[in-house]
């Protein structure tokens, strides 16, 4: 792609990299596409709703606020948009390719979908069985829960076949990348799991707490599918030699994975002893 093109005087070539922006839609697959305007739109309702939050205030924090509109949709655009690129480098059928990305965003929306009419109606998203209805919102969030690991980690298996169409420095932050995201879907249903588990103890309140504990290290191991590839992608337009490429990417996921090894641990011992 735009691999080939060598930074001016020494500075990175900001247009370049545009143009390269810009031939990921245009030579991207249907499929992407279709994932990267879903992901836009997501992120706009997230966008929205701040503000929505502006104009109506309420509590920020607390199972009952406009953050989780927000924050939500924000969050699962970025991943939706980051996750349809990053398949670029994932060796696939295409048949396979459309329907994981396919399933993947319509998860996205529909979780995305509950949790902001959870926010319209003034009730909890997750661990809230005070109703009918508030139990059938919870369960299909654990639900669309269940088939994000499923698509992704059929994603992760994928980025370790053998593909020698993708420069070994993308491959290489591709799969440290996913190997994050493993982690993060560890955490994420760690999360699940004992909070139900606390709800139906009889202690809704305290599945919230609980919880938290866990989401700095569900949030450091969730981007790294972004920030490592995007990282990788960045360096083809320095003019830096392939071997040159692949050390410093080599060296940023070893930062990021020290850095990540910290959270983690600190976060398991609070939701440990919480």
């Amino acid at each position: 792609m735009a691999g080939s093109m060598r930074a001016s005087r020494g500075g990175f070539p900001v247009a370049a990299a545009v143009q390269g922006l810009g031939a990921s839609w245009t030579s991207g697959r249907r499929v992407e596409r279709a994932s990267y305007a879903v992901g836009a739109a997501l992120m706009a309702s997230g966008l929205l709703h701040l503000v929505v939050f502006a104009v109506d205030g309420g509590p920020w924090t607390g199972p009952v606020s406009w953050r989780k509109p927000v924050t939500f949709g924000i969050s699962f655009g970025l991943t939706l948009l980051t996750i349809a690129w990053v398949s670029a480098f994932v060796r696939l059928g295409d048949r396979a390719r459309t329907a994981v990305l396919g399933v993947f965003a319509a998860d996205c929306v529909a979780e995305v979908s509950l949790i902001t009419l959870q926010a319209w109606r003034r009730a909890p998203s997750h661990f809230n069985e005070e109703t009918a209805f508030d139990t059938v919102v919870t369960r299909m969030l654990a639900a669309g829960g269940g088939v994000l690991v499923v698509t992704l980690v059929a994603l992760a298996v994928a980025s370790f076949r053998r593909n020698e169409e993708v420069a070994p420095s993308m491959r290489l932050a591709v799969r440290s990348g996913f190997a994050a995201l493993m982690l993060a879907l560890a955490s994420g249903a760690a999360m699940i799991a004992r909070g139900v588990a606390t709800v139906e103890s009889g202690d809704q309140q305290a599945a919230y707490h609980v919880v938290a504990a866990l989401k700095p290290a569900h949030f450091v191991t969730m981007h790294a599918i972004l920030v490592l590839p995007l990282l990788a992608w960045l360096l083809t337009f320095t003019g830096l030699p392939e071997t040159r490429r692949v050390r410093a990417v080599a060296l940023a996921s070893g930062a990021y994975w020290a850095v990540a090894a910290v959270v983690i641990a600190v976060s398991a011992v609070r939701f440990a002893t919480a």
